[in-house]
């Protein structure tokens, strides 16, 4: 297959897709490319997102654009809905470690990652296929990726829970391999980590006792995320200019608009403690925008903060992140989420979503609340 390059903004992808309503199916990648950072998530149907389709790249993306990462997700895989705005990927559903690595070497050489993201194992121990040879397949799986590509970072997770006791315990033996291995890698130079992936979610947060919800996955992405921010020059440099449209020419996008902000009002909360917030329209197209909110703690620490908003001209939020956001009618009320909500006297913390307008944007004026 040829593969094709495209250098766009995501935010324009996500918001053609968005408009259309889609939710692409699993198929060959169509190579979509940023010209960011390239990153491979890797391993079987819970990196392709079996039951939630995009799985955990949903809010690894999601928070990789907050944090104005460039990222190009590559793989030979491609899936996921409209808020995931690169969709390619190297998940195959019921594949076990010696599946991904008989081809793991044509991969890395296709689609020459700067960062790789295993999640593997699940298969070997549901088909009960010598489950106590894993840890050295995994083994050689590692050898064989640093080897086709020795400058690049790779991640490796231990497997999430398993709710059948019996194939939890295999898991939890297999996992118990995990840090041993990695951490011989690294001490041969390889720049291999490791992901505490087992920890972070509970037989609660599976679907079908083996596929995460949608929840599970996203304690999957902040678990990825703090673990590729945690290494240097696995993601690039953040903090560069919010994703935007591309300034070419487009038969479906309407001029964007200036990057317009408002700063909030910060009412005292009981104890004294304050947090302002900003909003910023970032990028916007026909019938849709994105926008960032930038939530900074006052003279005092906070452990908890509120946002609140009311549209002007009937504009609705279609998906978020880094926030948990309702709304009734015009009002619009985003609370933190578990790893964002504590920040130290100053600190700042940013959500954003991609909304929908018609005929006019204008910036609301926000209030922020905290604890």
């Amino acid at each position: 297959m040829r593969r094709r390059t495209h250098r766009f903004a995501a935010i324009v992808l996500a918001a053609a897709v968005m408009a259309s309503g889609a939710v692409l199916g699993a198929g060959a990648a169509s190579a979509e490319s940023n010209g960011g950072v390239r990153v491979m998530p890797l391993g079987d149907s819970i990196t392709e997102g079996t039951q939630v389709p995009g799985g955990y790249r949903i809010g690894l993306w999601q928070r990789l654009a907050a944090g104005r990462y460039t990222v190009d997700f590559v793989g030979s895989q491609y899936n996921g809905p409209s808020n995931l705005g690169d969709h390619d990927h190297e998940g195959h559903p019921g594949w076990r470690i010696d599946q991904i690595d008989a081809n793991i070497t044509r991969w890395v050489q296709t689609y020459t990652p700067r960062t790789v993201l295993l999640h593997i194992g699940t298969n070997d121990v549901l088909q009960n296929y010598n489950v106590s040879g894993a840890p050295q397949r995994l083994s050689t799986l590692i050898d064989h990726i640093t080897a086709a590509a020795p400058n690049a970072e790779v991640f490796v997770a231990t497997i999430i829970p398993l709710s059948n006791s019996g194939q939890e315990a295999a898991a939890r033996n297999f996992n118990a391999q995990i840090p041993g291995i990695v951490q011989s890698k690294a001490n041969s130079g390889r720049h291999v980590h490791l992901v505490d992936m087992h920890s972070k979610l509970t037989t609660g947060d599976l679907i079908d006792g083996i596929h995460p919800t949608a929840t599970g996955y996203d304690k999957m992405a902040a678990a990825w995320y703090a673990a590729l921010q945690s290494v240097p020059g696995s993601l690039g440099q953040g903090g560069g200019p919010s994703p935007s449209p591309s300034p070419s020419p487009s038969p479906s996008a309407s001029p964007s608009a200036s990057p317009s902000a408002s700063p909030s009002s910060s009412p005292s909360s009981p104890g004294g403690k304050s947090c302002s917030a900003t909003y910023s329209v970032t990028g916007q197209w026909q019938g849709g925008f994105q926008a960032s909110v930038t939530v900074t703690a006052g003279a005092s620490a906070i452990s908890s903060w509120t946002v609140t908003w009311r549209f002007g001209d009937g504009q609705t939020v279609a998906q978020s992140w880094n926030a948990t956001i309702s709304s009734s009618g015009s009002q619009v009320t985003a609370r933190n989420v578990s790893y964002n909500g504590a920040l130290g006297a100053g600190a700042a913390a940013e959500f954003g979503f991609l909304g929908s307008w018609n005929g006019a944007n204008g910036v609301p004026a926000l209030t922020c609340t905290a604890a």
